[in-house]
């Protein structure tokens, strides 16, 4: 994958790790508007249904999915906050982080002197399996990333790298997918009647370390996360 290539400190530089990244991370759907259609009574069937499988996957260990689901079917599209560094230790999830990072500090090493560079992953997406993680699956399927930060080239070769890392998911159900034999096109309808709400999934987390040696890459080491604005998260919706 090409990078854009950094300048030397003091100049103005090209941000590194910012080619083939997205400025937006929306992911528009399909749908109808909110609200937009009527409620038929098999809608109503379906969302008390529905209602019953959060505090079944909670049972079962499975609560980041049934954070989302219950605030899907509550209806108030407002943003919902995930836990980004729990995400971020799914192995899929961090196999991606990871490969972006040793591109920044390859991208760094080869300006060929010592210095501070700003970088940048752009929004990416990055698909969660079930094999994967099965809660962050059933919450999440996929979602878009970005990690921002800056690298640091010692005089020995060493590299330090600070970063940030962000999640974005426009959380909703497509029309014409299915999972188990099962169809999100009804799923989908519930939004589009009024009785659930589609809603952005959001997480962040902020002072990330990584460092590599001269010759080796240790592994990342994380420092304690800044919080992000407050939104609904699964434990303020009980």
């Amino acid at each position: 994958m090409g990078t854009g290539q950094a300048g030397r400190p003091g100049t103005d530089t090209v941000v590194l790790g910012r080619d083939g990244g997205r400025a937006d991370p929306q992911q528009p759907n399909g749908n109808a508007p909110h609200g937009s259609l009527p409620v038929r009574p098999r809608d109503r069937v379906l969302r008390a249904a529905a209602l019953a499988v959060p505090p079944l996957w909670t049972a079962l260990g499975v609560r980041h999915a049934a954070g989302t689901l219950r605030h899907y079917l509550r209806g108030t599209g407002r943003p919902y906050r995930v836990d980004a560094r729990a995400l971020l230790a799914v192995p899929v999830v961090r196999a991606e982080v990871d490969r972006r990072l040793a591109q920044w500090r390859a991208d760094a090493r080869a300006v060929g002197e010592p210095g501070a560079y700003a970088a940048d992953s752009g929004w990416r997406g990055v698909l969660i399996t079930r094999r994967g993680s099965a809660d962050w699956w059933l919450a999440l399927r996929g979602a878009e990333y970005r990690i921002s930060g800056t690298v640091r080239v010692h005089e020995d070769g060493s590299v330090v790298t600070d970063y940030r890392f962000q999640i974005h998911k426009s959380w909703n159900f497509d029309h014409g997918e299915s999972e188990f034999g099962i169809p999100f096109t009804p799923f989908a309808r519930l939004h589009e009647t009024g009785l659930a709400h589609e809603f952005t999934a959001v997480g962040e987390v902020d002072g990330l370390v990584d460092s590599a040696g001269p010759t080796h890459a240790e592994g990342p080491r994380e420092s304690c996360p800044r919080e992000g604005p407050p939104v609904e998260t699964s434990a303020s919706e009980g």
